[in-house]
């Protein structure tokens, strides 16, 4: 019998403790969509992961094929990646997509490149197990709460103006420094750099006694009916309550805090600073572990190889939005094509007036998710029909197309993976 090439998965869930609990989460949501005889419990439904990672490799929900995960299927039949994906990345799937349901903060963290990557894996592999690097795009779902990339200087002086607990980490020095590079981009990188990393390097104890008193008056302020944005009130007193004396909380007062609504997107590349704060997004990494944390976590941290890593190019928070471009010859599709080489995310909303689409044949393996919809999914590749509803994922062999007969009266929405090289 022909391989069959486009088949239904089981994805892997991880309960992680930052996570939304039970149906609050839209991990557990689409989980219990897929399968309406999953039993959601109260606990956290942190991450669903649609992809071939040996810690989450996702099941084949048919039994046709003799292989029972991806990986084992990609392994026997790599020509299902596609030829230039096949060559490009050593017959792996080169992406793991996933949604992500955010309740509680994750670290402050940033990814190295190749390079970093190589080095920090051959000094330290218990702590970065692979060579790879890991760009990382995330598609809000439901108003996704984000840090990303350095404020603009004017933003972080204003801080160091008002804040006092934070300019007694940075010190004067690093803070009239910073003041004079004020229009020199190099000067500005450098003295910025000074400045971030003299505070996450404080002893222990400075930093929490500073972190102790800021809590402290933002609080009286706060129960006195004072206006506490100036320090930033509401979201310090949010991480400090997640992360109580964590040196993390100051990072607020460097980095952008970013809104996205639903169908917004930020591309987090090579050594940009960033942390999730809360809300429901797709996301979409290179296959790789590798990640330098230095605050708001429990794991462990690397404060000196974050420092003398990240990007200390400021900018205002509406430039960390990454822009997605409209399909010409589709109107139902929108693509979230960041500049690597890894994955492309597709995002395809069929309006109620269409019951009949195509899903059109890509040179690369994909992942298909349904958000929202109903659909009977019809593909030579696939050699019986697949129901499809919120929840389902499937995937698509390179090359193969898909015919949707849409049953929902809203019309659907998918987000599909690929690397489109």
């Amino acid at each position: 019998m022909e391989e069959v090439r486009v088949f239904p998965l089981t994805c892997a869930v991880q309960n992680y403790a930052w996570g939304k609990a039970g149906l609050d989460s839209e991990v557990a949501k689409l989980v219990v969509g897929g399968d309406p005889l999953a039993v959601i419990e109260e606990k956290p439904y942190a991450e669903l992961w649609m992809g071939a990672h040996p810690k989450g490799d996702a099941q084949i929900k048919d039994n046709r094929i003799t292989q029972t995960t991806l990986g084992q299927w990609i392994a026997h039949y790599p020509a299902c990646l596609g030829s230039k994906v096949k060559d490009a990345f050593q017959g792996q799937l080169p992406f793991l997509f996933k949604v992500l349901s955010v309740n509680t903060a994750l670290s402050i963290q940033a990814h190295p490149n190749k390079d970093l990557a190589a080095r920090l894996h051959a000094q330290f592999p218990e702590h970065y197990p692979d060579t790879n690097h890991k760009p990382e795009m995330a598609i809000a779902l439901t108003r996704f709460q984000g840090l990303c990339g350095f404020r603009p200087v004017e933003e972080i002086l204003a801080f160091l103006q008002r804040v006092p607990e934070f300019h007694a980490l940075g010190g004067n020095e690093a803070a009239e420094e910073l003041q004079r590079a004020v229009g020199d981009n190099a000067r500005t990188s450098q003295a910025l750099k000074k400045c971030f990393t003299r505070m996450m390097s404080c002893e222990k104890k400075v930093f929490v006694d500073e972190l102790n008193e800021l809590v402290k008056r933002v609080t009286e302020e706060g129960a006195a009916g004072k206006d506490t944005s100036g320090s930033n009130g509401d979201l310090l007193l949010r991480l400090h309550s997640q992360y109580p004396g964590d040196i993390g909380c100051f990072s607020i007062y460097f980095l952008n805090y970013v809104v996205l609504e639903p169908g917004q997107a930020m591309f987090l590349g090579a050594n940009e600073p960033h942390a999730y704060l809360y809300g429901d997004c797709i996301e979409c990494m290179a296959c790789s572990d590798n990640t330098v944390r230095a605050g708001l976590t429990r794991k462990y941290i690397d404060v000196g190889t974050l420092c003398e890593m990240l990007n200390y190019s400021p900018a205002p928070a509406s430039s960390k939005i990454f822009p997605c471009v409209q399909d010409p010859s589709d109107p139902c599709v929108t693509l979230y094509d960041p500049p690597v080489p890894d994955f492309t995310v597709i995002k395809i909303q069929v309006p109620a007036s269409v019951k009949d689409y195509t899903v059109a044949p890509v040179d690369s393996a994909s992942i298909l998710l349904v958000i929202e919809g109903d659909a009977m999914a019809t593909a030579p590749a696939a050699h019986s029909d697949i129901t499809m509803r919120r929840g389902t994922v499937l995937f698509v062999s390179a090359n193969e197309s898909l015919s949707l007969h849409i049953s929902s009266p809203s019309g659907m929405v998918l987000f599909r993976a690929c690397s489109l090289l």
